[in-house]
Formats: structure tokens, sequence, C-alpha cells
């Protein structure tokens, strides 16, 4: 009777430490402000992104803010008013580029906002800077560009491929390419939080069509994280279904073309590399019988037993 104690005692705690181990593998939370690719001017791309288990979230892109915040209150992600987690939980943004559907968000809170920094490349700085916040479309809320600065935001450009601190988390950042439209340039983030990692890229089209080697270049850089299970999951649009014609894609990807660059990820990082890989899928546009097909398709598609995800507006999930 004893031993039988000692035996089961034993797997009382291997039990409890696997379901540990399980728990403490969740790196970041996500919180979906906004998912779609238009034309729902409540509900477009912006991601809060956080370590697990903290409130210091960085948003990626920002196209809205106030009324995904509000859905995430709705469904209890957050306890508090839609101005506090907009002033005290919100530590930055990362613009992948200037395209209104990614920055109308910024660009309307920003007077009830709290000071923090806008991070963003070069060229989408410059954009922001030129055509936004110029002190005529609208005040200058930043400390750089047109007009009276209000120094609301600091502007921090982003060096391609220099990992950059996010201020007020423990969260860095690596920028890297992305075409949208050759030769209009979008990014990918590559977010590190101690030795985990999440990609999220910009609006892109497909290597193929562009005319570029940027996906493949990102592909190579990331496929070591892939390999050491460091990288918790990729967060890449979709845009329309493979019927759209290529001469009509304006830099975006189709289910086919996703899998066409998965594969060559997967040749990269090594054969099944990508089983069960988390790959959140974004942007996808109205109407609904497209984003049902779009769903469909990739569903049809997915022969490297990859874990899509489908976020939905202010339910938080986690990578």
């Amino acid at each position: 009777m004893k031993i039988i104690k000692m035996l089961w005692a034993c797997l009382v705690l291997i039990t409890i430490n696997s379901f540990s181990q399980k728990v403490q593998k969740a790196a970041f939370q996500v919180v979906p402000l906004g998912v779609m690719g238009g034309i729902d001017e409540k509900n477009l791309s912006a991601y809060l992104l956080a370590p697990s288990n903290t409130k210091d979230y960085i948003c990626l892109d920002a196209g809205i803010i106030n009324s995904g915040i509000e859905k995430a209150i709705e469904n209890k992600v957050f306890k508090v008013p839609t101005s506090e987690v907009l002033r005290k939980y919100i530590k930055g943004y990362l613009i992948s580029h200037a395209h209104l559907d990614h920055v109308s968000g910024l660009i309307i809170n920003s007077p009830a906002d709290s000071s923090k920094t806008v991070y963003a490349t070069k060229k989408c700085m410059e954009m922001m800077e030129n055509h936004y916040f110029n002190d005529q479309t609208w005040a200058n809320f930043g400390d750089e560009g047109p007009g009276f600065h209000i120094k609301r935001y600091h502007f921090q450009t982003l060096n391609i491929g220099e990992e950059t601190p996010i201020a007020n988390t423990a969260m860095t950042v690596k920028s890297f390419p992305l075409s949208h439209v050759n030769p209009y340039e979008s990014n990918a983030f590559l977010i590190r939080n101690n030795d985990d990692y999440v990609l999220y890229l910009g609006d892109t089209g497909p290597d193929a069509v562009e005319k570029s080697s940027n996906l493949k270049e990102l592909w190579t850089a990331v496929a070591p994280l892939i390999q050491n299970k460091q990288l918790k999951g990729i967060c890449i649009e979709v845009s329309f279904p493979n019927e759209q014609p290529d001469q009509f894609l304006f830099g975006h990807l189709t289910p086919k073309y996703l899998m066409d660059e998965l594969h060559e990820l997967e040749k990269l990082a090594g054969k099944n590399s990508l089983n069960g890989f988390k790959i959140i899928i974004m942007h996808l546009k109205p109407p609904a019988k497209n984003i049902v097909k779009i769903k469909e398709q990739l569903k049809t598609q997915n022969d490297l037993g990859l874990k899509f995800i489908f976020p939905e507006q202010g339910k938080s999930f986690e990578l």
C-alpha cells in the first residue's frame, strides 16, 4: 500500500509538472482590436501584443483603436475603462505602412492618448509626417515633421534589420521590408520577448507576383527560430480568394499564394517543421462570401499541418 501511495504521488507530481510546462509555453497575449481588410471602419487592422501576464501592450498597426478596445471590454478581456487601456496599457505603436486602414485609429485617437512612441521605418514615417501629422490634415502630435510639434508622440525611425527595444516593455522589434504593390514598401516586424518571438507582417504580395525576394529573405531569417521552437506564430494577411486575378491583387495574398510561400519557408526550416505551427490569418476582405471561400480554401490546401487561427475582434488568444 505504501508503494502504491508513493507511485500515485509521483504520478500526480509528473502530471502537475507536465501541465505547468504546457501552461508556461504561451509567451504572448494577443488582443485583436480590428481584423478586417476593409470596408468596415469599425474593424480595421490593429492588434495588441504583450508578454503573457503583463499589460505592456504594443499596438501592431492602428487602423482602429477605440471601438476595438470597447469590443475587448465587452468580451471581458479588459476590466477598466476604454481610456485607461488607451492611455496606460498601450505602450506604443508599430506601424507596418501608412495606408489609412492601418493608421486611421492612431490619427483620430491622438488627442485623447498619452505620451508614447510610434515606431516605423523611414518611408512609412515620412508619409505619416508629410500627409497626416503635418499640422494641416491633422495636428502634428509628434516631435518631428511639418508645423507645430505637440510632442504627444515620439516618432522613432526603425532601421531595417536592426533590433530596437520597445519602450516601457520587455520586448524588442526588428523590421524587414515587404512589397505591397512594388515598389511601395510595407514591413514585417519580428517581436522578441526573452527567447520567444512572434512575426507580424503588414500587407504583402507574393514574391512571384511582386517580382521581389522580400518574403524569401524574411523566411530565411526566421527559419532557425522555427527549428528551435522559438517562433510562436506568424501573423499574415490573406485578402482575397484564389479566384482573384494577379493584376487585381494590389499587393495582397490569396490562400494559394500563402501556401506557396509557406512551402518555401518549410524548405528552409526543415520537413514537417510547420506541422502544428500557428498561422494567424489577417486582413480578410469582404464581402462575406469571399471570407467564407478564403477559409475553405485554406483548409483544403493545408498540406503542411498548419494550425490556422482566424482572430475575432475583441477576443484575446495566446501564442
